[in-house]
């Protein structure tokens, strides 16, 4: 007697077709519908996405958000154009990879408190050196700037009033020419006149060498 020949078994195109029928369900909102969906493909989709997603805790959440997805978006399922589950399985594969890409630009934080198994917390930002300039820079700041402003005033007022549009505003000496409507050669004279009442008042500290 001769072995019975192997068959292998047709595609089940029976539960496709519920399943696609069920989706049509959920596009009217029929919540029993996606219940149906939900049981049918909940098993697939989150081995898709654990094989994406290492992290079963994350890989929850994500399957979670699938399943909104599919809820919001059930009108947008064509049967002419894919199977269900192929549809659904790309919702599910596409919310796993841009879950990763979002991770990978996330940046790492590092909480600035810690707590010791006594109670008792610990500022990491203590440890850290600020920017912020001590309270001897800040003195020293306030005497440059006392220095600076009463030598600025023994400048005349066409000085003063050219190195502040020079140097506070950005002025070339062109622009300053036209600005105050006085000739070119003139309002050189005052920047460089300026300049070096400046230098000789505030000595070699204030910088202005080769200015």
């Amino acid at each position: 007697m001769s072995p019975a020949p192997v068959t292998t078994p047709p595609h089940d195109r029976t539960s496709g077709d519920a399943l696609a029928a069920a989706l049509a369900r959920v596009a009217l909102g029929d919540r029993i519908a996606f219940e149906a969906v939900y049981r049918a493909s909940t098993a697939h989709l989150f081995g898709i996405i654990l094989r994406i997603q290492k992290d079963r805790a994350l890989a929850e959440d994500l399957l979670q958000d699938v399943y909104v997805n599919i809820w919001r978006h059930a009108q947008g399922y064509d049967a002419a154009r894919s199977p269900p589950m192929a549809w659904l399985t790309g919702i599910a594969r596409n919310r796993a990879i841009d879950s990763l890409r979002r991770r990978r630009t996330e940046p790492d934080t590092v909480s600035a408190v810690v707590t010791h198994a006594d109670g008792d917390e610990f500022d990491r930002l203590s440890t850290v050196a600020s920017d912020a300039p001590g309270p001897l820079e800040m003195l020293e700041q306030a005497g440059q700037a006392h220095a600076l402003q009463s030598c600025l005033g023994r400048l005349t007022f066409e000085q003063r009033q050219c190195l502040a549009l020079v140097y506070y505003q950005g002025l070339s000496h062109v622009e300053l020419a036209l600005h105050l409507q006085q000739p070119l050669g003139t309002v050189k004279s005052w920047v460089r006149r300026g300049l070096v009442a400046l230098k000789d008042c505030l000595g070699p500290a204030a910088g202005l060498e080769g200015t």
